[in-house]
């Protein structure tokens, strides 16, 4: 090996640490993701709101609500009933935080947590409201939509 050839060798390596970058690469989310973290936030928002109609929406047609402690909701009319029942007794202001999310072809679904405040309509009394939700969403012709949804309480 030649002077030059060994010189060359010994310099590769740190060649190499100038050109590789020093932050991690940008995380790719597919169009499923984007559409699921979407639909989340579009979730958020309309709770927050109180608008049930709106959530409804968000619900495939035979949407399944389980709340804890309350009634299993099963089909839009059913869900949309059980929002408009919360909504009468307790406004939200929440904020989701997205835990894991996967998607396998046409169902997916967010283990994710949330906080905020809930406050009881009749007396104005407000608390915290912290939360841990899945959801289980379908793609369908009209995109994807909560297809199951259940909460607890954190402990």
């Amino acid at each position: 090996m030649t002077h030059r050839s060994r010189f060359s060798a010994l310099l590769l390596p740190f060649a190499l640490l100038v050109i590789v970058p020093k932050h991690p690469p940008e995380v790719v989310m597919s169009s499923a993701e984007q559409e699921l973290r979407t639909l989340l936030t579009n979730y958020e928002t309309s709770l927050n709101a109180g608008d049930a109609a709106r959530i409804e929406q968000l619900y495939a047609e035979d949407g399944v609500f389980m709340p804890a402690g309350f009634p299993t909701a099963s089909g839009r009319p059913a869900v949309r009933g059980a929002y408009d029942a919360v909504f009468s007794n307790i406004r939200i202001a929440i904020h989701f935080t997205v835990d894991e999310l996967t998607v396998k072809g046409d169902v997916a679904y967010a283990r994710t947590h949330s906080a905020g405040t809930a406050t009881v309509v009749a007396t104005g009394a407000s608390g915290p409201e912290q939360n841990r939700e899945l959801f289980v969403f379908t793609r369908g012709a009209n995109g994807w939509k909560i297809a199951r949804y259940m909460f607890n309480k954190t402990s």
